[in-house]
This record gives C-alpha cells, structure tokens and sequence, in this order.
C-alpha cells in the first residue's frame, strides 16, 4: 500500500511539474486596465482554448473577442438552427462604472448616454451585412505565423521562474495557444539587444571569417529557449527565418554600426560566405533554418539613417542585385543548406514593386534566386496594397511574408506599450485581413515578449508588444488584445490553409463587416470576420456548399467560424 501511494504521489508530482503541458481550455483571468484590458498568466494559471471539434456537417462553431471584454468566448450553432446566433458580448460587473451603452432590441440599436443628467437614445437600424463563401474559388495558400525572437525577447524570458517562461511558449505555439509555427532570429544583433554585435568583428579585414567558428554564446541561449519551446509546444517543425541587419564594421564603407553605409564591394563574397556559416552552425546544434533575407530594411541605411539609430546596413537595389545574383545565391544553392529559401527586400510596402524592377534591370537573373518577397507593415495604412499586387503580378510564383509589425514607433503614438488598448488590436486585425486578401501567405510578428516600459534594447527604441511582462515582479505577464487579433488567424489557420472567396455585399469604403475565409488542411471552413463600428452587424452567412445561416455580432468585435 505504501508503495502504491508512493508511486500517485511520484505521479502527481511529475503532472504538476509538467503545469503547463498538462493545461486544459481556460478562461481569460480579465483585468482593467487605463487603456482597455488585459488577460493575465501567472506560474499557475494562463487562459487557454482547445481547438474546436466538428460533431457533424450542420455545427457552427463561433469564437469571439469584443472590445467590452471577450477574449476567445465560444458559442456553438447549426446550420439547422432557424434562430440566428446573437453573440453575447461581455458584461463588466461595477456599480461605479459609468460609460455610454448600446442596448440591442429586436433590429434596433438605442445609444444611451449614461454620464449625462437626462438620457437620450437614438434609434439606429442594425445593418444586414450578406456574407457569400464560395469554397470552388481557390487563392493562395499558408505557409506560417510567428514573431520574433529577438536578444530583448531572449533577456527577457530568461528572467522568469521556468512555469511561466512555458506559458508564454505555449500561449503563442501550442495549439492551445495561438499556434505559431514561425519566428523570426537576426544574424548577429538586430535593434531589440542589448547592445550592437556581429560575428566575426575581430580579427578585422578577415574575409576569411577565421573567427566564425562557433555561435555566439547570445544565439547558443535562444537554441536553449528555442528547445524548449519546441518540447512544450509539442511543435515538430519550427519555421526559423533569419535576417542580418548589419555586417561586422569593417566590412562596411563607414565602419559604423548605423548611419549611411553600405558594404565594401570587396567583401561581397564574405559577406555570403557569412550568411552560410550561421545556417550550417544553426544545422549543427540541431535547430535548421527555413529561411533568410536578404537583410533588414535596407533603406535604413541610405536613407532612413536621419531618424534610424540602430544597427542597419545600406542596400540600393542595383547593388543588391550583384551581390544576390553574384555571390548569395549561388554560394546557398550550390551549398549542403540549398533547401533554404531566400526572401528579398525586407523592408516597406512603398518600395513595391520598383524594388525589384530595379534589381532586375542590374541582374537579370538576381530574382531567379529569390523565393519569397518580405514585407514590412509599417507604412501600410498611406500606401495601399495595389503596390503589391504588381509585385505578385509580376512574381506570381513568390511567396508573400509580412515579416515585421509593431505599433508605438511613429512620433505621434505612445512609444512603448498602452496596455490593454482595443485600438491597438484592431490594426492588427484590419491589417491581416488586408494582407490575406491581397495574396499573403503568412505573418511574422515583431517581439514576441517586452517588458512594461516596450524595451529593453541598446537605442531605447520602445514599441508595444502582444505580450507584456512584468518584469518588476517577474510572476505575470498580460496577453494584450493584438495577441488575441492574431490569435484568430493564426490559430485557425494551419499551415496549408487555402483562402476562399468570401465576399460581402457592402462597398469596400463603408463596409461594417470585414470579411477574410479559407478551407484548412481537414476540409473545414474558417471565416475571420471584423465589426469595426460602435454598432452590432446582422451577418447573413450563405456558403456555397453547406447553406444560410445567420448571426448577429456585437459591436467592436472580431470572429472565427468554423464549420463543416
């Protein structure tokens, strides 16, 4: 008998320190915050949701997040229902709490302004949005979700009793979580370290790389992290993309971390020597990288050095060209790591597709080694998507990555985290669904994790993140409303997704409801539906396969409907 307890007990010890790994479905633990709200993740607790089972070809599983404070509610439904689905948003329990209302009766919305001494309400008309999927009209395909790992991210997770460090991994990579299958390392020191490196920095004027023998102990601890990751995610296939952001100094014109620069033409051929050393010591600890760029931003250093102060490297596309066409790409193809994709450009939206018309005006055969075309976010609300449709016109067969995005880093927004924000969110949200329908086949995040002040890093550049940590206490960290915007794609939308028609009735300019839908791997459907309005939305969903079925979302929210 003894035995026997001793053996439960050695049972019940090893499920509680596995903790997180034996997680099941739980609700966001919701807190206020001056800008909106958070979920909070201790040691012990972190919200988390299975992903949905399909009983039978009518159910309709429906989950949402709302500003007032949904974060993955599910509700089910059936394609046999008569009655539409109404949402029910989140109620905030306060006896103080007083704020405008909007109560829905029947098809009728009434604003109440509650803070004033006489009531007043206005009769709006719920609008009926038609929603039509259909299945046969068949776009492009997902390869990956993810965000980066940076030094910051790697700093940051280090500091935190190992429980809590596995929530973040399984909040972002388990299928509980969001599903990440992706992230995003840089090659030497990106602008979230904690201080500028490269490889090989001495001995100087060594084209030989006599120094880059073995990775720096910096990348050795994220191989650890990363490990580990992959052990609580029980996530087999990690997608790492890797980017430099600048060479060592002295192979660079003004042998400076930043400013204007670009690198020696004499060191063309080290410089893809260098790229092929970090994949083959990446290979040999075990932890393969999918994919490089060509490098990050290069504008930075041409022309974005008046306001950019971290680490960067000048490209123009007629040297980018020789250096891809003459040296990268061959010294990658003709190497044992020739199943390593190549994105090109790495920087904003604004230089599509002249970028690469450019390129290949130098080289004609430059884009020939280029499997992808990255793409960064930070402009994309002033210059619109039709820059990269020419692009994808014109390189159809490229895969399309989004490949970093952060908000606070424009001079007119809070430069650092506004937790809680629902705005903040909604960019993310607006912005995926554009991306996707625009060819997209995937999206990196910027920083994974930050702390409470958007750093740390060496140039005090601080932004916001999805997830902020306590790093005062180092006993929590808070799950943002961004993480929750990419949570409804990513988490849905496993690799091999195809996007489907999905089409509302509304003009592009003055539409309520956005609308985004793909088929997954298994044969389901899986619509991404965003109410941007203060108002709910009728949705009269029609698919081409499975029938009508309709349901009414509250306003400020977004959805995933998954069905048969």
């Amino acid at each position: 008998m003894k035995a026997c307890w001793l053996f439960l007990l050695f049972v019940f010890g090893l499920w509680a320190r596995r903790g997180v790994a034996a997680a099941l479905s739980a609700p966001c633990q919701l807190r206020e915050t001056s800008y909106g709200s958070v979920c909070v993740c201790n040691s012990s607790y972190c919200d988390y949701l299975d992903q949905p089972i399909l009983s039978d070809n009518a159910q309709i599983v429906v989950i949402s997040s709302s500003k007032n404070g949904l974060r993955f509610k599910q509700a089910n439904a059936s394609f046999l229902d008569k009655e539409a689905l109404e949402v029910q948003d989140h109620q905030w329990i306060d006896e103080n709490f007083v704020a405008d209302s909007i109560i829905v009766e029947q098809n009728k919305a009434w604003l109440q302004f509650a803070n004033v001494p006489q009531r007043f309400a206005f009769n709006v008309s719920i609008k009926t949005v038609q929603l039509t999927v259909k299945r046969e009209l068949r776009y492009q395909k997902i390869t990956n979700f993810g965000g980066a790992f940076t030094g910051s991210v790697s700093h940051i997770l280090k500091q935190l009793p190992i429980d809590l460090q596995d929530h973040v991994y399984r909040s972002y990579f388990h299928a509980d979580g969001i599903g990440y299958n992706s992230i995003r390392m840089s090659i030497g020191a990106s602008d979230f370290d904690l201080q500028p490196w490269a490889y090989n920095e001495l001995p100087r004027n060594d084209p030989s790389l006599s120094n880059f023998s073995t990775l720096d102990s910096r990348d050795l601890q994220k191989i650890e992290q990363l490990k580990r990751l992959k052990v609580v995610a029980q996530l087999n296939d990690l997608k790492i993309m890797a980017a430099a952001w600048s060479a060592p100094t002295w192979m660079k014109s003004n042998e400076r971390w930043t400013g204007f620069g670009q690198l020696k033409s004499e060191y063309y051929q080290a410089w893809a020597d260098y790229h092929l050393k970090f994949l083959e010591l990446m290979q040999s600890k075990n932890m393969p990288v999918w994919a490089i760029s060509t490098g990050n931003e290069p504008l930075n250093g041409v022309i974005g050095f008046i306001f950019i102060h971290f680490m960067s490297m000048g490209w123009t596309p007629w040297q980018q060209a020789i250096w891809l066409g003459d040296y990268l790409g061959p010294t990658i193809k003709k190497s044992k790591q020739s199943h390593v994709l190549i994105f090109g450009n790495d920087d904003q939206r604004y230089t599509y597709p002249s970028w690469f018309r450019k390129m290949r005006a130098s080289r004609s055969n430059a884009l020939d080694y280029l499997d992808g075309l990255a793409v960064h976010w930070y402009w994309d609300e002033i210059f619109g998507p039709k820059l990269i449709d020419d692009a994808h016109t014109e390189m159809p067969n490229k895969l399309l990555l989004n490949t970093e995005s952060c908000i606070g880093d424009k001079p007119w927004q809070t430069h650092g985290p506004e937790l809680g924000n629902w705005g903040r969110g909604e960019s993310y949200m607006r912005a995926y669904i554009q991306d996707l329908l625009h060819n997209f086949n995937g999206w990196l995040d910027w920083n994974l994790v930050l702390d409470e002040q958007g750093g740390p890093n060496y140039v005090h550049n601080y932004v916001d993140a999805p997830v902020i940590v306590n790093t005062t206490s180092r006993t929590e960290f808070y799950k943002q409303p961004i993480y929750y915007a990419i949570g409804h794609f990513s988490k849905f939308l496993p690799e091999q997704s195809v996007r489907i028609e999905a089409r509302t009735n509304e003009t592009e300019s003055f539409a309520q409801l956005s609308a985004v839908g793909f088929q997954r791997p298994d044969g389901t459907v899986a619509l991404i539906l965003y109410n941007g309005e203060n108002l709910p939305v009728n949705v009269a969903l029609n698919d081409s396969q499975r029938g009508a079925f309709n349901l009414r979302l509250p306003a400020r929210s977004w959805h995933t409907v998954v069905y048969k």
